[in-house]
């Protein structure tokens, strides 16, 4: 039997705290059951704008979509993931990846290193959580046994197999890097790239004993009855596409309440997906779209 739907909100603009108060009070009224922050510099720092969440709210799970694993040290990591899952009262959810955005690694002063590198630095960080997190002498203690749920975003195979051995969460982000980005431009992957990578994460993960729940990041909702005119300012973005391939990607979300909502549904019937982030400039017009696929 398929899991029931989850649905998470990622929020990335810095707020006053009043301000980020009621930013969150809105997504728990509106249904969201996660509300998450990403590890970009110019964003929230993760672990604080969460636990100001929680104290927001009732409801909700909180979690990071994602960290940037080459931004932390594990045993410092370590601590702050122990002290905001006691904060928000056993509500965080941790979500792991490698970092994309070089940028960001040279404004902070921290190397980038080659892709196989950041995939070895997040794995070596992964086992090392897992050693501090599950000793019985390390303080401070996370509150949830028997640990804090964790998500890893990936893509290509090493990390795929990262994924498959660890993460109770596994997310598809339904896109790329582009060679040579240094500002972590993204390009879409499409449907049909997407079921091989789904596949070959099956692959990976069929010796699992309880299967990972199946995480996409939706890019756009626009719930309309034009659904090319909605989509058109994106086509700058990617001219290789036209407005109909485009409507096909998987993290686009293009129609009436009625088409979302059945493609939401034939996507968890094809890949799986039961667990679906926004954004957070879509975090109003997703809110009908939950409301009905929970209605079924």
């Amino acid at each position: 039997m398929s899991r029931p739907f989850r649905f998470g909100v990622n929020l990335m603009a810095a707020a006053p705290a009043g301000e980020w108060s009621a930013k969150c009070r809105r997504a728990e009224e509106l249904g969201y059951d996660v509300i998450l922050v990403p590890d970009h510099l110019g964003m929230p720092a993760p672990f604080p704008a969460l636990v100001a969440a929680a104290r927001a709210t009732e409801r909700p799970r909180v979690g990071t979509f994602v960290l940037n694993a080459g931004f932390w040290n594990p045993a410092l990591l370590a601590r702050e993931v122990a002290t905001t899952d006691a904060l928000t009262g056993g509500r965080l959810e941790l979500g792991l990846g490698t970092g994309y955005v070089r940028a960001e690694h040279d404004a902070a002063g921290l190397p980038f290193g080659s892709p196989r590198e950041r995939v070895d630095h997040l794995r070596h960080t992964v086992q090392e959580l897992d050693r501090l997190l599950g000793a019985e002498d390390h303080q401070p203690r996370p509150v949830q046994r028997p640990g804090v749920p964790l998500l890893i975003g990936a893509g290509g195979d090493r990390m795929l197999e990262l994924s498959a051995r660890h993460a109770d969460i596994a997310a598809f982000t339904g896109a790329r890097s582009v060679p040579g980005s240094t500002t972590g431009e993204l390009t879409p992957v499409t449907a049909e790239e997407l079921d091989e990578r789904v596949a070959h994460y099956q692959r990976l993960a069929r010796d699992r004993k309880e299967p990972a729940e199946l995480n996409l990041l939706i890019q756009m909702v626009f719930v309309t009855d034009d659904r090319e005119a909605a989509v058109r300012p994106f086509l700058e973005r990617v001219p290789q596409l036209s407005s109909e391939q485009v409507l096909e990607l998987p993290i686009v979300l293009a129609g009436t309440l009625e088409q979302i909502t059945a493609q939401v549904r034939a996507q968890r019937q094809r890949y799986g997906f039961t667990y679906l982030t926004v954004l957070e400039p879509y975090m109003e017009a997703f809110a009908p779209v939950m409301r009905a696929l929970r209605e079924v």
